[in-house]
């Protein structure tokens, strides 16, 4: 009942009731936060998103959710950590890891906080990921050189436990590269975001290499990658360009034609990019 390689132009619910359970392998999105944007006066029920997500994702799938909060009265909102909790203590996911989304940059400056230059990454997942792929781009400032045996980790019973990598070998080589840490930087705007320019027409793009980077990280050529919030379609066009099948949600028929403009370079001419469907259908 649901086609690969497309935007649906409708809401997500309905999306996903199409799907049946254990569909997807990987989802990757960012959902409007608390009331930052207005996204054409369209609205959302958090709960049954959350909840659907769960039914829709494999054993062993993940869901990427990247959020922040507003400052309401001189408060910020907590509605990252009440859906962070809800996905955890509601539908069934673990928070397998939380990933800070680092702005080389920010739009305007604050003048009684510090400067707001993060979002969350929630890594979720429905049991433990069956899909791996930790990213090695880290330079190892002594890469090359031999180090000592390491004792390992401090113990709950304040014991140390061996290092394994080290238990038959007295020394060993620094590599070049080692995983990343887990907060990831990305260059942000016009320029940096995407080459594309007719992807600024939607108010909130998140930079390509962040989708990027968590496609490969939690999924495998040939995997099934959604984006409920498609938008301007960043999620389709890293997973065209990352060899992955991809299906798309956008209520916004505006953003829909947006994102079509978008991925026409990147896939066949005669290739449909979403599809208008009523209420009727569903």
């Amino acid at each position: 009942m649901i086609e690969l390689n497309k935007i649906y132009n409708e809401s997500n619910c309905e999306t996903m009731a199409r799907m049946p359970d254990n569909f997807l392998d990987l989802t990757v999105t960012s959902p409007p936060y608390d009331n930052l944007r207005d996204y054409k006066g369209y609205s959302w029920n958090f709960e049954r998103v959350a909840e659907e997500l769960y039914r829709v994702t494999k054993t062993g799938g993940v869901v990427v959710w990247v959020v922040n909060d507003a400052t309401v009265n001189g408060s910020e909102t907590l509605t990252s950590f009440k859906q962070a909790i809800y996905f955890r203590e509601n539908c069934g996911f673990n928070l397998h890891d939380t990933i800070i989304y680092h702005k080389a940059g920010f739009p305007f400056p604050e003048k009684t906080r510090y400067n707001p230059v993060f979002e969350y990454m929630f890594v979720f997942s429905k049991g433990k990921p069956k899909t791996v792929n930790l990213i090695d781009d880290k330079l190892n400032k002594y890469s090359g050189r031999k180090v000592a045996r390491q004792s390992g980790q401090r113990q709950k019973n304040g014991e140390l436990k061996e290092n394994s990598a080290f238990r038959n070998n007295k020394s060993k080589e620094v590599k070049l590269y080692g995983v990343r840490d887990n907060i990831w930087c990305y260059a942000i705007g016009r320029g940096n975001s995407t080459s594309d320019d007719v992807a600024f027409g939607h108010p909130a793009i998140f930079p390509e290499k962040l989708a990027q980077d968590h496609i490969l990280s939690w999924s495998n050529e040939g995997d099934l990658v959604y984006d409920p919030f498609m938008g301007s379609g960043t999620v389709a066009k890293m997973c065209i360009k990352t060899n992955r099948n991809y299906v798309g949600s956008e209520i916004s028929r505006e953003y829909c034609e947006l994102a079509e403009r978008r991925l026409r370079p990147y896939i066949d001419q005669g290739d449909m990019f979403y599809e208008n469907v009523s209420k009727n259908d569903v």
